[in-house]
């Protein structure tokens, strides 16, 4: 499929600082697309940008070919939530709902189906500033599904959620992708990335660090190994070394063995009669494959108490 969203070399700078940097990366439909970085990396001015909010210094944006100005209904083609504290605090959910629907020519029907999406409707006439966080999260869900659009962009739509607002965002992302739509959301929470996207786009310092599914980018950016326990590691290194698998000291006296199987090294160690006490893989996490990839593109650290 086509992309649905085009970033070309999208720079955009405030006075001297350079927030994004010649970012080039497309977003296509039918998959939930993880948009990660650290602080500071640009992910809020790229999202920004793809909405016409911040206008690029140089490169372009575009939405099926389009750039956002230029959509006849916005909100019927691409649906945002990029923060969900931007209600007015004496307007009532189903108003909020009802000017956005007016705006963009939406039927006033739509306003009821999606506060019954987001599992709203009882709340539908309390103002805003009476909402809780997770509330005011699922207003923005409801507002960017308001024109039934096919490209959705989320920014951090689990804060403030509790543990079933969370599987519920995570099972409505997931759905709409699988019905074809483009849905690209960022997160900081790398264990519901994992859960839940599809395909990456890493950035740090502005710039692109990663375009992959989560499966490559784990893979490339972190370490996997078999953990073995034994009373006879050196034994057990020679009969390894000797089938040409690479192995290294861990803790405790264990041994780490890279690019085999657990399988594999049970066989080995039955064969040469090797006591063992465990053999167990150990798979690195997205959390440990985002850090290591990002360890040089911090801007902001905290001192490590020592």
């Amino acid at each position: 499929m086509s992309p649905s969203v085009e970033v070309r070399q999208l720079t955009k700078k405030y006075g001297g600082t350079t927030a994004v940097d010649g970012l080039t990366f497309s977003v296509h439909p039918g998959r939930v697309t993880g948009f990660l970085g650290p602080n500071g990396a640009g992910k809020s001015t790229t999202m920004r940008a793809i909405v016409g909010l911040d206008r690029p210094t140089s490169g372009e944006v575009l939405i099926d070919g389009r750039r956002y100005e230029q959509l006849d209904q916005p909100l019927c083609q691409v649906g945002a939530l990029l923060d969900a504290k931007s209600l007015h605090p004496g307007r009532t959910v189903r108003a909020h709902l009802a000017g956005l629907a007016r705006s963009n020519r939406i039927p006033a029907r739509r306003v009821d189906e999606v506060l019954e999406l987001v599992g709203l409707t009882a709340v539908a006439g309390k103002r805003a500033k009476g909402l809780s966080l997770g509330m005011g999260q699922r207003v923005g869900v409801a507002a960017a599904l308001l024109g039934d659009p096919r490209v959705l962009l989320l920014d951090e739509p689990v804060n403030g959620l509790d543990p079933e607002g969370i599987l519920w965002i995570r099972a409505l992302m997931k759905g709409l992708a699988a019905e074809g739509r483009t849905v690209f959301v960022s997160s900081h929470l790398m264990s519901e990335m994992a859960l839940t996207a599809d395909h990456l786009i890493v950035i740090g310092q502005g710039r692109l660090l990663a375009d992959s599914s989560v499966e490559e980018f784990v893979n490339r950016n972190s370490r996997s190994y078999v953990l073995i326990r034994t009373p006879e590691p050196e034994k057990l290194r020679d009969v390894l070394a000797a089938g040409n698998i690479v192995v290294e000291p861990g803790d405790g006296g264990a041994l780490e063995a890279l690019g085999t199987t657990p399988e594999v090294i049970g066989a080995l160690a039955a064969e040469h009669r090797i006591t063992v006490y465990e053999i167990s893989p150990r798979v690195a996490s997205l959390e440990e494959a985002f850090m290591q990839l990002t360890a040089d593109a911090v801007d902001y650290r905290a001192k490590q108490e020592v």
